[in-house]
């Protein structure tokens, strides 16, 4: 599925760019920037990151549950994530319904 229009970015290069990052340090943060630096890409318009940062989310939880780290640690962690991404979402700062967003 494509995932960003302006750059011809697939949801698999994503997601295969976040696994990267994670074998090189699994703890590290992961922002879209970091994900569009590593793709030698740079965000256009930037609707959508919304998108980027829910990938985000879903394999590093996916990874990390793969893996031998304690996942209390790791679940409460994405849900902390989760419920700043609720308060602050995209929703207000995007100035954009959601009906406008591509995915």
């Amino acid at each position: 599925m494509l995932i960003c229009h302006c750059n011809l970015i697939t949801q698999k290069e994503i997601e295969d760019t976040i696994i990267q990052l994670l074998e090189k340090d699994p703890w590290t943060l992961i922002v879209p920037a970091k994900v569009y630096h590593t793709l030698q890409k740079r965000g256009r318009c930037c609707g959508c990151f919304p998108n980027v940062v829910e990938t985000i989310i879903r394999v590093t939880e996916e990874y990390h549950a793969r893996s031998e780290a304690g996942g209390e640690e790791v679940v409460s962690h994405l849900d902390r994530v989760r419920e700043l991404r609720v308060q602050y979402g995209s929703r207000t700062h995007e100035r954009r319904t959601t009906s406008h967003r591509a995915a």
